[in-house]
């Protein structure tokens, strides 16, 4: 149901306007309608969005803007009949394989030239390559979160253990930790999506990102030799007893105890993690954070961050007003504070923004913004589509209990990509 946006009740909504932006007074004669959809329909998701649509109000009084706030859910099984049926001018949506169906049907605008025009090319560059399909960019990223490394710091001084930077130094870490009694990795895979997280950065580590992307699009066979290195890669860390027993029968939750009381020294899992950890009585002395080491010298470190973005529908009647919501969204003052502490708590996708005094996303952000220049994977449930995610990570988990199976794993894969695709 459409309705008439109305001042939210979060104190963003109350925040300072953001009008010294060049773009704004480059489009301060915005008029007429101006339609949003947006699946932000949580608490506080719904109070960033609504807090957004004021100040950009305000900065352009004679845009009425409307704001559709749709369930999450719900918005996934609408999107393709409004963007036919009844596009609206501005909508939500995801990077990567997520937006590919609607691009295909040429239901998202090609904004290549906004980006280029309001310098997106350098303040948004880590996430270019997941709003890029063939030569077209299709939308903008507002927010993303890091995946990576998190361990006790305080079991790695204890063992005299530096974070990692490269796969020796990992596996060299890993066989001390499993010589003092310990697991290297917590980890539960009991609703499988967690070991898409190991298989991302093995392969993205192996092989890089592109190949990475053309695998989960269905373009190299599951049997080809570079996805094999990729799980023998994986093996290693299998045959020498890195990972915690039984992982099948925990979810990621349930796995989290055996790295607070110490049975573990690592998780290899989103930002998310943190505030988990901390309600467990970890402190920050005690828990630390690294990027998934290097495997290959020669291949660009690449990182699993999903994104979530705002695309302009090609059926959009304001495509003026929309294209300056856009870049209203992605400016550095907006990213700082709709990403913060009071908004999402996640990380801002511009460059030039700042982040909350939070050394966990002080390091997300440096490593996204300025160390991943291999590209920002969107997680393997993302990339791929969703039958083949569900057949894949099944076949992970199955790799993981029993590294045997790998011959009728990767044929179960490759059946799955020749009938999905």
């Amino acid at each position: 149901m459409r309705s008439i946006f109305t001042t939210g009740a979060a104190a963003l909504a109350a925040a300072t306007i953001l009008s010294g932006s060049a773009f704004a007074e480059s489009h301060a004669a915005l008029s007429g309608d101006l339609v949003i959809f947006s699946d932000m329909s949580n608490p506080a998701p719904r109070a960033v969005m609504e807090g957004m649509v004021e100040r950009f109000g305000e900065m352009h009084p004679d845009l009425n803007i409307e704001l559709t706030i749709i369930d999450r859910e719900a918005y996934k099984t609408q999107i393709r009949n409004f963007l036919q049926a009844n596009p609206p001018d501005v909508a939500n949506w995801y990077a990567g394989n997520r937006m590919l169906p609607y691009v295909e049907a040429g239901l998202f605008t090609d904004i290549s030239d906004l980006w280029e025009e309001g310098g997106l090319t350098e303040t948004l560059a880590s996430t270019q390559a997941s709003m890029t399909i063939g030569d077209g960019i299709y939308g903008v990223p507002y927010t993303y979160y890091q995946w990576g490394v998190y361990y006790r710091e305080d079991i790695f001084e204890e063992l005299g253990l530096e974070a990692p930077e490269t796969w020796d130094e990992e596996i060299a870490n890993c066989q001390a930790i499993i010589d003092s009694g310990r697991f290297c990795y917590t980890i539960g895979t009991k609703f499988l999506w967690t070991a898409g997280g190991w298989f991302d950065y093995l392969n993205m580590r192996t092989n890089g990102y592109d190949f990475h992307m053309a695998l989960t699009n269905g373009e190299i066979p599951w049997t080809d030799d570079r996805v094999r290195a990729t799980f023998a890669n994986w093996q290693q860390l299998i045959d020498m007893g890195a990972f915690l027993e039984n992982h099948q029968t925990y979810s990621w939750q349930e796995a989290l105890p055996f790295m607070v009381n110490g049975e573990a020294a690592a998780y290899l899992m989103g930002n998310f993690a943190v505030a988990p950890m901390r309600e467990a009585g970890l402190t920050d002395d005690q828990i630390g954070f690294y990027q998934f080491p290097q495997i290959d010298p020669s291949i660009e470190m690449a990182e699993d961050a999903p994104t979530d973005t705002f695309h302009i529908p090609s059926g959009a009647n304001n495509v003026e007003a929309a294209r300056a919501f856009l870049l209203f969204v992605t400016s550095a003052e907006n990213q700082t504070l709709i990403n913060g502490g009071d908004g999402l708590g996640q990380l801002p996708v511009n460059s030039q923004s700042s982040v909350d005094d939070d050394e966990f996303l002080n390091a997300g952000f440096e490593m996204l913004s300025q160390n991943s220049p291999g590209g920002i994977a969107q997680f393997f449930d993302r990339d791929a589509p969703a039958e083949m995610a569900q057949v894949a990570m099944q076949g992970f988990q199955t790799f993981m209990v029993d590294p045997s199976s790998l011959d009728s794993v990767l044929d179960r894969l490759e059946q799955a990509r020749q009938r999905f695709y």
